[in-house]
């Protein structure tokens, strides 16, 4: 059984800055590649950022510059540093990894307001 377990959402003010983290029950490199999406309300899920298991990262435009995914292979955990948090920024953050399947956290929320 593979499991995702996320952490690290939470409440922030716009600028402020999180670090979400992203269990693995596996290896985290064997999966290929891994992502972080983000659903905000009444919106569609979207790729924020993803890496894959040679180490390359594309994000998504709106979040350029601004948050950094990388895997942590002491912890083995996926993170998403999220700095310059921007209320558009609000929503259910994902994490996502392949395995042969598509397996998916239960979402960690994080909203920016003043």
């Amino acid at each position: 059984q593979v499991q995702l377990v996320e952490s690290g959402g939470g409440l922030v003010q716009p600028g402020g800055s999180l670090r979400l983290s992203c269990a693995a029950s596996r290896n985290i490199f064997s999966f290929n590649p891994m992502s972080w999406y983000r659903q905000a309300p009444g919106k569609e899920r979207e790729l924020v950022a993803r890496i894959t298991s040679g180490g390359s990262t594309n994000y998504a435009d709106s979040v350029k510059g601004r948050f950094a995914i990388s895997r942590d292979n002491a912890r083995n955990t996926l993170d998403l540093q999220m700095n310059s948090l921007k209320p558009e920024d609000t929503a259910v953050y994902y994490c996502n990894g392949i395995i042969t399947f598509n397996y998916w956290g239960q979402g960690t929320q994080v909203t920016v307001t003043s």
